[in-house]
């Protein structure tokens, strides 16, 4: 099925409402997981009044890219983040299973709509926005909305 079609978009919005993100933080990885409106379960890294945003360089427009140019944006989107002088942790986004994972950027910092310009620079349709109180999916482009719900962070080890 084709990515732009109306059935293809919807069940890729829903998937990404469904993903988990695990974020390397100096203490150690945690995973942050969709939970309901208004239940937040463990504890979040940065000050309460900032936002950390997820941001993926990895198959731009919901098409699968190979692994040479996921791994050459990623590291793109890496430079960038640098240059700007921007504090960021290694994420890592996906189902909760495991099956489709993409290298990503726990970033502080930003805004929402500089967290918006960015996804759109490399091609995003969404990035996720975790605050102390929310956890939400920000639509890069057009005007798709996801509810906002609440987040659970547990301690992940990868092998898990």
């Amino acid at each position: 099925m084709p990515a732009d079609t109306p059935i293809a978009r919807t069940l890729q919005w829903t998937l990404y409402q469904q993903a988990v993100v695990d974020i390397e933080l100096p203490e150690g990885t945690v995973r942050v997981a969709p939970a309901p409106r208004g239940v937040t379960v463990g504890s979040f890294p940065v000050r309460h009044e900032e936002t950390v945003h997820v941001v993926t360089a990895h198959n731009p427009g919901g098409c699968l890219a190979s692994r040479l140019d996921n791994d050459r944006a990623h590291q793109e989107l890496l430079g960038l983040l640098r240059r700007r002088g921007l504090r960021w942790w290694p994420a890592v986004g996906g189902d909760a299973e495991g099956q489709h994972t993409e290298d990503s950027a726990a970033v502080v910092g930003l805004s929402d709509h500089e967290a918006h310009a960015l996804g759109r620079q490399f091609g995003q349709d969404a990035v996720f926005a975790w605050s102390a109180t929310a956890w939400r999916l920000l639509c890069c482009f057009g005007t798709e909305e996801a509810p906002m719900r609440g987040w659970q962070a547990t301690r992940h080890s990868p092998e898990n």
